[in-house]
């Protein structure tokens, strides 16, 4: 499959396709993607939806999750995860990047990229990640009109509100907030940060028929659950949003400590993806075919010895 192709390319808009996944039974599987190549991956894995995590953007811009990154530069990633995977990409929306107006081009903008789903949160700028202290909360009815502005700047784009409420105002400010979230127009809930399963369970129980997000992160305050577990919670979508990220830098991180103390990669090679591998996994083969006018790339096997 390559995105060149017409006929390689999904009929129906990205928003209707995770609405659809959304409708068969189970539990939808959400793994983050922090670039194209990951979102490739994923699908290759199976997986039939990706998410692209604020926190792993901003990462890998070698920037702290605060609310800095623009809308266009959000959308570079989306744009290359929907064209390299063609799976519908669930985006993380920040606050909306501004009030009602700048909500509704954050949408526009993200629909033309390709995305299928946004999540916008309730917190003030600087924004920060759900799983720390400190966050400082829009108002109720604020948020609330962020998330109308979005459910009527969307044609298919589907919209979860977020509320980080559960750490300053307990369930139950949580579930207001999300019970007026959801009459103003959001699809579905993701509430950030619970930290037991008596609290997934309380808070599905007080939202029935609402669809809800978990966020299944590490090294924060939510312990480790599987998909099947937060289903069995009363919950219809998981995500692991900055694994991808943490498994990958971890392993440049040791890449470059090895290149420093033997004084070159020659340790590493067990490590690597082959360059059939990457090949493979990026379709170069498809591409190439494309184009009768390039030779027929001869992938070298193995190292060459010295």
């Amino acid at each position: 499959m390559t995105y060149l192709r017409a006929d390689d390319l999904p009929h129906r808009p990205a928003g209707e396709r995770f609405r659809a996944l959304l409708d068969r039974p189970g539990i939808l599987r959400i793994p983050g993607a922090h670039n194209g190549l990951a979102a490739r991956q994923a699908m290759r894995a199976g997986f039939e939806a990706c998410y692209l995590s604020g926190a792993a953007m901003t990462a890998s811009m070698g920037l702290p999750d605060l609310g800095i990154i623009t809308v266009d530069e959000v959308c570079f990633f989306v744009r290359q995860a929907a064209r390299a995977s063609g799976l519908p990409v669930l985006v993380d929306g920040d606050t909306g990047y501004g009030e009602a107006l700048n909500v509704m081009h954050m949408v526009r903008s993200f629909e033309d990229a390709g995305a299928a789903a946004v999540h916008i949160e309730d917190q003030l700028l600087p924004k920060k990640c759900g799983h720390l202290n400190d966050k400082k909360l829009a108002t109720p009815h604020d948020m609330a009109a962020k998330v109308a502005a979005a459910a009527h700047a969307r044609r298919h784009l589907y919209v979860i509100a977020r509320t980080d409420a559960a750490a300053s105002e307990g369930i139950d400010g949580a579930v207001a907030r999300a019970k007026l979230y959801v009459e103003a127009g959001a699809d579905a809930i993701f509430p950030e940060a619970l930290h037991s399963a008596e609290m997934f369970r309380e808070f599905a129980r007080r939202m029935p028929g609402v669809p809800l997000l978990a966020n299944m992160t590490e090294f924060g305050h939510t312990p480790f659950f599987t998909a099947a577990e937060f289903e069995a919670m009363g919950f219809r979508m998981v995500m692991w949003p900055v694994t991808s990220l943490r498994v990958s830098a971890k392993a440049v991180g040791r890449l470059y400590d090895a290149i420093k103390q033997d004084d070159g990669a020659q340790n590493c090679v067990e490590a690597m993806q082959t360059r059939a591998e990457l090949y493979e996994t990026i379709d170069y083969a498809g591409f190439e075919a494309l184009d009768a006018t390039i030779v027929k790339t001869i992938v070298p096997q193995g190292m060459p010895q010295a």
